[in-house]
C-alpha cells in the first residue's frame, strides 16, 4: 500500500481557470490602461527626433504615472489588496487552484458573532468584547483561530487556511505578506488569551524564561542538535540512519475484531497484544510484521458487567502482561471513574474490583498510567499512577482496601499557581506519561505542560506555558529529551534538554531549565489535509514509537485525526535545517508526513515495541484500530511469513 499525500503545494497560477464570470472582468486600473493602449494599437508610424529636453519632460510624465498606477503586477489603488484562490479536487490528482477573485482584500474585525443577513452584523468598533474575524472580500469570514490551520509560503508571499473550504491568499509584495503574518498573530494571540498583543502582555502569558517561545527567531535551536545522541549519530554530522523519501508503507495485514465495538487497544511487548470492547477482551498474537488474532476471546460475565453499562475506556496491562487493568467511566459522556476491575489473563477472569478512596472518602480519577514507561514488563509491579483533575497520585495494588500515596494536591502552592491561567482555575490536569525512570509529565486544559522528577512529585521541576489549546494527550521519550502534547488542531514537540551552571547536562524533569529553553516545534496538517480529514475530527493519541532500553532512540511520531493515522520522521522534525521551516515566521511547523487512511474513524495508532523492528525494516509495525478492525502496516516491502 502506499501512504496518501497532499497536493496543496501546488504552485498558485493566474492561468489557473475562474469560479464565476465576475472575476474574469476584475481588472486592476494598470491591467485597463494596458488593455486599452493595445486595442488602440495600429501599424507603426515613424515618429520624428526628439530633443533631450523633450525626453526627460516624458520621464518625469512617466514617473507620475507610475505613482497613480503602479506597476502592473502591485495595485496601490486598493488596501490590503490580494488574490483569492480556492483549491478544488482534494487530494485527487485532478486537485488544482483556481482564481476566485483576482483582486480584493482583507480586513481583521471585531466581532460578537459570525453570520447573517448583513456583512457587518455585530461588528465592534472597539472596546474588549467580541473576538476578531478575518474577512477576504465578500467569500470569507472566519474567526482567527488554530482552526483555520494556516500555513505561510514565505518564498510565494501566500498563505492557506481552511474556511468550509480550502484558500489561499497571494500577497503582491513582501511587506504586504509579513504585515498579514504580524497581524494575524497578533489577532490569534487576543483570542485565545483575552488580552492585547503587547510585549508587556507576551511576556505575562509565557514569562521571561521562555523568550525563545515568544520570539523564536531568538531562540537557540543548537539544542535540538545537540540532544540527539546514539543511533542518531555518527563520527560525522550526518545521523546513521538517513531519512529517504523513497521509505514507504509498504505491507498491510488487516482482519475484523471479534466481537468488534473496539474501545481501546493495549500494546504488549512480550507475546500478545489486547483489544478491548464493550463485551470482552480478544487476545491477539504479536508477529514482526504485525499483530493477528489467536481465536482467544475473553467473555465478560454478566456479574463482571460495568456499574452503570460504560464500556471500558482505557486498559492497562501490568504484572509481566499478566494482568490488566480496565478503567470504565461511572456515567457515559464523562471521562471519571470511580474504580477499576482487575483481570487476570491467563484465567480471563475479574479477580478484584477496585475503588477510589482516600481519608474513607470516594474519590473518582480520569486516568492511570504505569509507574515508569516499561514496567508493565515486571512481573512483581503492585503500584501504578492515577491523574484527577487536581490529584496526581500513586495506588498500592497490595491492600484490596486501596493504598493511595497522595503526590500533589490542590495544597501544593505550585500546582494552585495561576499566572497565566486565562481561562480555567487550578491545575486542570487532563493527561499523563511517565519516562523510563518514572519522571512524569502532565499536560492541562490550559496547554501548560508540567514536569515532575521521579523523586517528589509535590512541586514541578519546570512547566512550559501553553500555547492556547487543552493539551488532550501526552508522551515522552524514554530518555525523558522529548515530550509530544496532543491538541485538536497540532501536536507541540518539546525539547527538555539543557545545560546548568555547572556545565552538565540534564532534562527538565530533573532541574529548572532557566533562561535559554529552546522554542518548541508544531506538527500540523496542511490546510488540504485537515480540511479532507473532516471539520469535526480532531488529533488525539500522539505518541512516539516504543522503546523501553536505554541508549535506544525513538525514530518516529503518530497521531490520528478522523480516518487518518499521521506519520512524521522523528530526526527529519528535530533537523532544524529541513526545508518545512524556512521562510516561516513564529514557531516552526513541520508539513512532511505520511498519511495511512482508512475506512472508519480510528481508536487509536501505536507503533509496536521496538523488539519487533526487524533488520530490513527502519521501524516496527504501526498498528491501527478501528471500531470493527485492526490493521499492521509494515515500513518494509519485504514479504516475511507469519511466524516469528
Amino acid at each position: 500500500m502506499g501512504a496518501s499525500q497532499s497536493r496543496e503545494g501546488l504552485e498558485l497560477s493566474d492561468e489557473s481557470d475562474y469560479d464565476d464570470d465576475d472575476d474574469v472582468s476584475t481588472k486592476t486600473e494598470s491591467e485597463e490602461q494596458y488593455e486599452d493602449a493595445a486595442d488602440d494599437y495600429h501599424a507603426p508610424v515613424r515618429t520624428p527626433p526628439v530633443s533631450n529636453k523633450t525626453l526627460d519632460d516624458l520621464d518625469s510624465k512617466l514617473k507620475a504615472l507610475k505613482l497613480k498606477y503602479g506597476s502592473a503586477g502591485t495595485p496601490t489603488n486598493v488596501r490590503n489588496a490580494m488574490k483569492l484562490y480556492l483549491h478544488v479536487g482534494g487530494n485527487t490528482p485532478k486537485a488544482k487552484w483556481i482564481i476566485s477573485e483576482k483582486l480584493t482584500s482583507y480586513e481583521f474585525v471585531k466581532t460578537l458573532k459570525i453570520g447573517g443577513d448583513s456583512d457587518d452584523d455585530g461588528e465592534l468598533s472597539g472596546g474588549d468584547e467580541g473576538f476578531w474575524v478575518l474577512k477576504v472580500g465578500k467569500k470569507v469570514r472566519v474567526r482567527v483561530s488554530t482552526d483555520m490551520q494556516l500555513k505561510m509560503f514565505g518564498d510565494q508571499r501566500r498563505v492557506d487556511f481552511v474556511d468550509k473550504g480550502v484558500w489561499a491568499l497571494k500577497f503582491f509584495v513582501d511587506d504586504e505578506y509579513r504585515n498579514f503574518i504580524t497581524k494575524f498573530q497578533d489577532c490569534l494571540f487576543e483570542n485565545v488569551y483575552g488580552m492585547e498583543a503587547t510585549e508587556a502582555n507576551k511576556v505575562k502569558i509565557y514569562g521571561k524564561e521562555f523568550i525563545g517561545w515568544l520570539k523564536p527567531e531568538e531562540s537557540d535551536d543548537a539544542m535540538w542538535e545537540d540532544a540527539d545522541s546514539g543511533v542518531w549519530k555518527g563520527s560525522g554530522k550526518s545521523p546513521v540512519m538517513p531519512v529517504r523519501d523513497s521509505q514507504d508503507l509498504l505491507e498491510e495485514f488487516e482482519e475484523a475484531a471479534t466481537g468488534g465495538g473496539i474501545q481501546s487497544l493495549a500494546l504488549g511487548a512480550l507475546d500478545n497484544s489486547f483489544l478491548v470492547n464493550d463485551s470482552g477482551v480478544q487476545v491477539v498474537k504479536n508477529f514482526s510484521h504485525g499483530i493477528h488474532g489467536k481465536g482467544v476471546y475473553v467473555k465478560f460475565d454478566e456479574k463482571d458487567k460495568w456499574t452503570g453499562g460504560s464500556t471500558p475506556k482505557k486498559a492497562l496491562l501490568m504484572r509481566g502482561e499478566t494482568n490488566m487493568m480496565l478503567m470504565s467511566p461511572f456515567k457515559e459522556g464523562t471521562p471519571r471513574s470511580t474504580g477499576l476491575h482487575q483481570l487476570d489473563i491467563e484465567t480471563g477472569k475479574i479477580v478484584t474490583e477496585w475503588k477510589f478512596e482516600k481519608d474513607g472518602t470516594d474519590i473518582t480519577m480520569k486516568d492511570i498510567t504505569s509507574d515508569t514507561k516499561g514496567s508493565q514488563l515486571d512481573p512483581s509491579e503492585s503500584t501504578f499512577l492515577g491523574l484527577d483533575d487536581n490529584r496526581l497520585c500513586q495506588w498500592d495494588m497490595r491492600d484490596k482496601k486501596g493504598i493511595v500515596q497522595t503526590l500533589a494536591n490542590t495544597s501544593s502552592p505550585v500546582l494552585n499557581w495561576t499566572q497565566g491561567h486565562q481561562f480555567s482555575r487550578g491545575t486542570n490536569f487532563q493527561c499523563f506519561a511517565t519516562t523510563g525512570d518514572g519522571s512524569i509529565l502532565v499536560g492541562s486544559l490550559d496547554g501548560k505542560i508540567r514536569l515532575y522528577s521521579k523523586t517528589s512529585m509535590r512541586q514541578a521541576k519546570t512547566a512550559f506555558p501553553g500555547l492556547g489549546s487543552p493539551i488532550t494527550h501526552v508522551d515522552v521519550t524514554y530518555d525523558g529529551k522529548w515530550i509530544l502534547g496532543t491538541t485538536d488542531t497540532y501536536l507541540i514537540l518539546i525539547c527538555t534538554v539543557f545545560t546548568d551552571k555547572d556545565g552538565k547536562t540534564k532534562t527538565g524533569f530533573t532541574g529548572r531549565m532557566g533562561n535559554k529553553i529552546p522554542a518548541p516545534r508544531l506538527l500540523k496538517l496542511t490546510p488540504v489535509d485537515a480540511h479532507t480529514a473532516g471539520a469535526n475530527n480532531k488529533f488525539h493519541g500522539g505518541h512516539f514509537s516504543w522503546v523501553t532500553e536505554s541508549g535506544k532512540q525513538e525514530r518516529h511520531l503518530v497521531a490520528a485525526v478522523g480516518k487518518f493515522s499521521v506519520i512524521w520522521n522523528f530526526q527529519q522534525v528535530k533537523d532544524s535545517a529541513h526545508h518545512c521551516y524556512q521562510n516561516q515566521q513564529g514557531l516552526k511547523s513541520c508539513y512532511c508526513y505520511k498519511i495511512v487512511p482508512k475506512d472508519e474513524s480510528i481508536v487509536e495508532s501505536r507503533f509496536m515495541h521496538d523488539k519487533y523492528a526487524v533488520s530490513d525494516s527502519p521501524e516496527a509495525p504501526l498498528v491501527v484500530a478501528t471500531p470493527m478492525k485492526v490493521t499492521s502496516i509494515s515500513m518494509s516491502g519485504k514479504k516475511r511469513g507469519l511466524g516469528i
